[in-house]
């Protein structure tokens, strides 16, 4: 078996070929980060405009990578959404297109179950297990007992983690995206030569807010001597800012253990996955609340966290052995739930 998978769901344009044994035999991703660079941010328009230009080189070069032919195919895989809608626009129709063409079975995947099953991609793990999904849009806790099959037990009710380290670069004048630059610049500070909040850290629940940390940082930035930002605030900023959101999700993750185990007494993994779950001070963290949790921590390659087409193309696969094929008159979605019998919440791909 094999699957082309494509993904447009925000600034990467890609395109990958996964066999139906997990084998990545192409993984082709375009980044969009100089376009949208100046911006400081993602400009929904341009990253459209972006996928147009670049979609059919991207999926050719795939194709090419991966020595495989249309006629060899025997499924297409494509982000139906969460997303910005324009760019899952140009994915579906591009997909629609070559399985029309083609004859071709047409797949449309939820870009979140894409990041929920790339540890099966990598590490083959069983069904049921825990997700901590965290990107630039999302941060969920999840259940996830089979394709298709989730239980959200908390989501962020502010802002995503993704979001609030982009913003934070932007306070301090980091480069755009913000998650690498206050990485990079959080190993030359030192924590706790500022302080800022842990917010909802001891609380019940499974819960996040990330907006009063990001709010601290605005103000701890404001409170220091007038003139432009030193080096070593920067750093030290990054450093605090870094651990307070390690320490957050440390006791979010923790409390979400107690739920998952009382659902699957034998459930026994943790999963990160996202863009977020390439930061190395997160996954530390979590590696060490699975350790005293008697977890197996399962956290994939960083360049599968990130937005990939081998991701699209593998949760195909998982969803193609099963059946679960859909029609050509497939809408787009801008929100997409993977959980939709959870309680309406705006940040957690669920239309308030």
């Amino acid at each position: 078996m094999k699957i082309l998978g494509i993904e447009t769901s925000c600034d990467e344009t890609a395109a990958a070929v996964v066999t139906g044994e997990g084998e990545i035999l192409s993984n082709v991703v375009r980044s969009q980060v100089e376009e949208h660079a100046p911006y400081g941010g993602i400009v929904p328009e341009i990253a459209a405009r972006a996928h147009v230009s670049a979609l059919d080189h991207i999926i050719a070069d795939a194709m090419t990578k991966a020595r495989t032919a249309y006629d060899e195919l025997d499924a297409v895989a494509v982000t139906g959404g969460p997303g910005l809608i324009g760019g899952v626009i140009v994915g579906v129709m591009t997909a629609k297109a070559i399985a029309a063409a083609r004859n071709l079975p047409f797949l449309a995947v939820n870009h979140l179950e894409g990041h929920a099953l790339t540890a099966r991609l990598t590490d083959g793990i069983e069904f049921p297990y825990l997700l901590l999904l965290v990107s630039g849009g999302h941060t969920q806790l999840l259940i996830v007992e089979g394709v298709g099959k989730y239980c959200r037990l908390g989501t962020t009710i502010d802002d995503a983690i993704g979001e609030a380290f982009d913003k934070t670069a932007k306070m301090l004048g980091l480069n755009y995206p913000g998650g690498p630059a206050v990485e990079k610049a959080a190993n030359d500070g030192s924590p706790g030569k500022f302080s800022l909040p842990r917010p909802l850290k001891g609380r019940d629940g499974c819960d996040f807010s990330f907006s009063g940390l990001k709010t601290a940082v605005r103000t701890t930035i404001e409170k220091l001597p007038s003139g432009a930002l030193k080096e070593a605030d920067i750093a030290d900023i990054c450093a605090e800012f870094q651990s307070a959101v390690a320490d957050v999700v440390s006791d979010r993750v923790s409390n979400a253990v107690t739920a998952f185990r009382s659902r699957h007494p034998i459930g026994n993994t943790l999963v990160v996955s996202g863009g977020v779950a390439a930061n190395t001070a997160i996954r530390s963290a979590l590696s060490g609340v699975a350790d005293s949790q008697n977890l197996q921590f399962v956290a994939p390659p960083p360049n599968l966290c990130t937005d990939n087409a081998a991701m699209i193309a593998w949760a195909g696969v998982e969803r193609f052995k099963l059946g679960l094929t859909d029609q050509l008159d497939f809408a787009p979605r801008p929100r997409w739930p993977l959980d939709p019998e959870a309680p309406t919440a705006p940040f957690a791909g669920v239309k308030a």
